[in-house]
């Protein structure tokens, strides 16, 4: 049986998602940027409204997955609020100049999140993806999971890629769970998950009537998803 996370923006999103079977929830605002991190008060009704998990992301711009130092206050701030408006966890990334992971940054964002869960998200996918969740399993800085399509645009055309990150994950005592997300839906899971038995998967725009993130989310497909993962 896999989990099923669903990308929510608002309370209504998080408890129509919840009514119809998903098992956690990635909150974000300005989706058309790629996500970014939601306002105190999205945060607080959306975490108020439903019992599942929600994962809100940390994200103070979408110019590019780098940050400054002088960014460290914001991103702290926000880690700060996110925690004691009882979210479960965070969805966070972050890299260097070079493509690699900035884990000066990650270090300080694992210590400031402390007791939260922590996903590293799509920022994996703009860098060789495998090289770099080696570098997170070797790490002594853990998350929790790795959001990624495995370097490509959709999971669909990055299942090779998945597949080596996945065998890569046997190997190691520490292994962050892999959560194929982008381009995913009740047409394509069944076949994706044939391919990589993967123990959760992330849904965004499929989940919505028309696919199209300005409409609501269509429980029906969350229901589809559900009867093939489990």
């Amino acid at each position: 049986m896999s989990k099923v996370e669903i990308i929510v923006l608002n309370g209504e999103d998080a408890r129509t998602a919840e009514a119809y079977g998903a098992d956690r929830l990635e909150l974000v605002s300005a989706i058309a940027e790629g996500g970014l991190t939601p306002s105190y008060g999205i945060i607080k009704t959306v975490v108020e409204s439903v019992k599942i998990p929600v994962m809100v992301m940390v994200r103070p711009h979408s110019y590019s997955f780098v940050y400054r130092k002088d960014e460290w206050d914001a991103i702290r701030q926000d880690i700060k609020v996110i925690k004691e408006l009882g979210a479960a966890g965070i969805v966070f990334g972050a890299l260097t100049e070079k493509q690699t992971v900035d884990f000066d940054m990650l270090s300080m964002v694992l210590e400031e999140a402390k007791g939260l869960s922590i996903t590293f998200h799509r920022a994996i996918d703009e860098t060789d993806s495998l090289e770099v969740y080696k570098s997170l399993c070797q790490s002594p800085y853990h998350v929790n999971r790795i959001l990624t399509s495995g370097g490509k645009p959709t999971v669909q055309e990055g299942l090779y890629s998945l597949k080596r990150m996945m065998e890569e994950s046997q190997k190691s005592v520490y292994r962050p769970t892999i959560l194929p997300g982008s381009g995913l839906s009740a047409n394509n899971i069944a076949n994706i998950h044939e391919q990589l038995k993967a123990a959760e998967y992330h849904f965004g725009s499929a989940v919505r009537i028309g696919g199209d993130f300005r409409n609501r989310i269509n429980g029906d497909e969350i229901q589809k998803i559900k009867r093939v993962v489990d």
